[in-house]
């Protein structure tokens, strides 16, 4: 097997257990903050294991980098808090494709600090989001699975925030192996929710705790593996493009699942937000199409 056809293969089994962590979570039926508590304990677990095995517990990190990655961490724990609870309030559908924003909040922050250019391209990408964002966010909360609707939006939002912060951070890391960067921000996952877990009162049957290991261990350490080991393998437009499993998996599980299938209104929303983040990460012109026809021998 190849590098380009096994990270094919990473990075679709990469995807397609991110898109089935909404399901786990769900069913879990514990609040957010222990989830996600677990998720890191199992995961650093796991993680530790994968550095250890690879030699990447000594000197292969500054600490200056380590403080940087530790705010990533920061930054990644709240992604999971805000998408996480947005999941029963919004469905796991409808939250996904809002999180799928975050590549147009990377580049806005890339722009203010990083005076990364904003081409004509990329404004009409953000804008065809932010339509896809509207016509979620007018359905209303009559048409949606949870009471908080709107508050649950507003998490996802929160959420692809977020992780377009931990992004920014991490572009910072350029060189520091990634499974050392998700072990630290996972260590830090455990700091600071450790305070707010039900740590008293634990889950007392081992249903519970399977699904907490599974999404630690699957979730969390494997898919890291898996993720990383593909981006290093692949070209970024197929990274990108695949990618794009993991809302397509989520929408799939949610229906299967919940039965929660989107109304017209929000289809074409979710639809809007999953093509522009399409575009902007796979470099799409939205006026390709203009100018070869401005250009063709028949318009003339």
């Amino acid at each position: 097997m190849n590098d380009k056809t096994r990270g094919t293969v990473e990075m679709t089994t990469a995807m397609v257990i991110s898109g089935t962590i909404g399901w786990f979570v769900v069913r879990s039926g514990q609040p957010v903050a222990d989830v996600v508590f677990w998720r890191c304990v199992f995961g650093a677990l796991t993680l530790l294991g994968v550095c250890a095995g690879l030699g990447l517990l000594r000197g292969a990190i500054t600490w200056r980098r380590a403080g940087i990655a530790a705010l990533g961490g920061v930054a990644i724990v709240v992604n999971w808090l805000l998408l996480f609870a947005a999941y029963p309030r919004a469905s796991i559908s409808i939250a996904t494709a809002v999180y799928n924003t975050q590549p147009f909040m990377l580049v806005g922050l890339g722009a203010l600090f990083l005076s990364e250019k904003l081409t004509a391209a990329k404004l009409t990408w953000l804008a065809i989001a932010f339509i896809g964002v509207v016509l979620i966010v007018q359905v209303g909360p009559a048409a949606s699975v949870g009471a908080d609707y709107l508050t649950g939006i507003a998490m996802a939002l929160g959420a692809a925030f977020a992780y377009a912060v931990a992004a920014l951070l991490i572009k910072k890391l350029a060189g520091t192996p990634p499974h050392l960067i998700a072990l630290i921000q996972v260590c830090v996952g455990v700091l600071m929710l450790a305070p707010l877990a039900n740590l008293a009162h634990p889950p007392a049957d081992a249903h519970t705790w399977v699904i907490l290991v599974t999404v630690g261990v699957v979730h969390t350490g494997l898919m890291y593996i898996l993720l990383y080991g593909a981006i290093q393998r692949l070209p970024t437009h197929l990274t990108g493009s695949l990618s794009f499993i993991y809302p397509i998996v989520a929408i799939v599980v949610d229906i299967v699942a919940f039965g929660h299938r989107l109304q017209l209104a929000q289809f074409l929303g979710a639809g809007a937000i999953l093509l522009a983040a399409a575009g902007m990460n796979l470099g799409w012109s939205p006026y390709r199409w203009l100018r070869a026809r401005a250009e063709s021998p028949v318009s003339k």
